[in-house]
């Protein structure tokens, strides 16, 4: 599992690849929450690179997207594989979340 971070204007875009699990869970909030103190409020979390996504791997996404709302900010997720998509769906996650087809259309969600 791999986190990177770019700026695109005033936008945050953190891409995420590999696998989002209950081993690896804890430090990628680790590093989000620690993105999150930096003050940025707005953030799209691209998930193009990302195969696989557990229970564990939702709620860190949750937490993040509740943090930035409390500080005034806003999550938009984006370019989900599709197995990856539908454990947004199955979970109820897809109707509380706001997730965007690909990166362009989900900074263009900030402006």
């Amino acid at each position: 599992m791999s986190l990177t971070r770019e700026k695109s204007g005033d936008v945050l875009v953190v891409a995420a690849s590999g696998q989002i699990n209950s081993a690896n869970a804890a430090e990628i909030e680790r590093s989000l929450l620690q993105w999150l103190e930096e003050a940025e409020t707005k953030w799209v979390l691209d998930m193009s690179g990302v195969e696989y996504i557990s229970s564990a791997g939702l709620r860190v996404v949750l937490l993040v997207a509740k943090r930035l709302k409390q500080n005034g900010g806003h999550l938009v997720l984006c370019s989900l594989q599709p197995h990856v998509k539908e454990v947004f769906d199955i979970s109820g996650f897809l109707a509380i979340l706001d997730v965007a087809e690909t990166r362009e259309s989900a900074i263009g969600r900030h402006a």
